[in-house]
């Protein structure tokens, strides 16, 4: 159990989302004085006024910032205004708000959709600015790049404590399984499902298969974020991630082994296949500790497990 969580005020936003809410299970074991979770019912982090009366109501020694509009390539071609315009307004207001009202340190969970579309292998942090994002992401990508730059504005200027954390792409139980917005892997998992329970003989998967991806375990996400918390306090951004780099091909096949489904994988190769590869260098997070735990495939057991049990739900 970390010390450094005791007696501390805290603020989740986004806590109650996939990541999030296995963030808040693991920060209620250390003791914190006060743990609050805002719901956006109450709270809408667009707002400055809301913003405001979350931080007098919750008096935070520490915020973490997980709250962001998500989804894949669908949802993100389909929304890339309300992805730029929630995300940036969401992060940007809160930081200067947590910054004027005297919080002592700020969270900043980013994302891997920031770095450019050709990218050397693997992502290192410096090469962020190297380039545009892949287009289908964009939007997303550069709200969540602001608040890099803005992290290191507010640490040169004002001397303000925040840093920006980097996860490739997250899985495991909990994940949003909801085909308009999820990611790839539960919409694998929810194809191979509903192929199975509809005896279809194939599932359409977008693309040609051939980009790569590396893939974080929401467990060990959280522990990146929370050695990078008690660890870490320079603005520059830190990447999270396995070192597994697998390409969508044989993620598929292996989803479709570990489901049990036996049918043909058809790709679509009239959709795009986004970003063509992602592996991130971890060098610096492993400085304040950090290394990934958890195989992929029993990561993938875990979270197959999860939703065989919830798969009524």
């Amino acid at each position: 159990m970390s010390e450094f969580w005791a007696g501390r005020r805290v603020v989740v936003t986004g806590g109650s989302g996939f990541l999030g809410s296995h963030l808040v299970e693991r920060l209620k074991t250390y003791n914190p004085e006060n743990l609050f979770v805002p719901r956006s019912q109450e709270y809408d982090l667009r707002k400055t006024q809301d913003i405001d009366r979350l931080i007098d109501e919750a008096r935070p020694n520490i915020i973490l910032h997980l709250a962001a509009v998500v989804g894949g390539i669908g949802a993100n071609r389909e929304n890339p205004a309300s992805f730029f315009y929630d995300n940036l307004m969401m992060g940007v207001q809160l930081l200067d708000l947590a910054y004027r009202k005297g919080v002592e340190k700020m969270i900043i969970v980013g994302t891997v959709c920031s770095y450019p579309k050709i990218c050397p292998i693997p992502f290192r942090e410096e090469d962020i600015w190297n380039g545009y994002p892949e287009e289908t992401n964009a939007p997303y990508g550069l709200a969540k790049k602001m608040l890099i730059v803005q992290s290191d504005c507010y640490a040169r200027q004002y001397g303000f404590n925040s840093i920006s954390l980097v996860p490739t792409n997250l899985y495991g139980p909990r994940d949003n399984f909801d085909p308009k917005s999820s990611h790839v892997i539960p919409a694998m998992i929810l194809k191979c499902f509903e192929a199975m329970e509809g005896k279809k003989e194939e599932i359409v998967l977008w693309g040609t298969g051939s980009p790569t991806r590396e893939f974080l375990y929401v467990d060990d996400c959280v522990e990146g974020i929370l050695l990078g918390a008690e660890h870490y306090n320079e603005p520059q951004p830190v990447n999270l991630g396995s070192g597994t780099e697998i390409s969508i091909k044989d993620l598929a096949g292996l989803i479709a082994r570990l489901t049990g489904f036996e049918g043909k994988i058809r790709w679509d190769d009239s959709m795009p296949d986004g970003q063509p590869r992602r592996s991130v260098s971890v060098d610096r997070a492993a400085k304040f500790g950090f290394q990934a735990q958890t195989s992929f495939e029993h990561g993938l057991k875990n979270t197959i497990e999860w939703f065989r049990n919830h798969r009524q739900g």
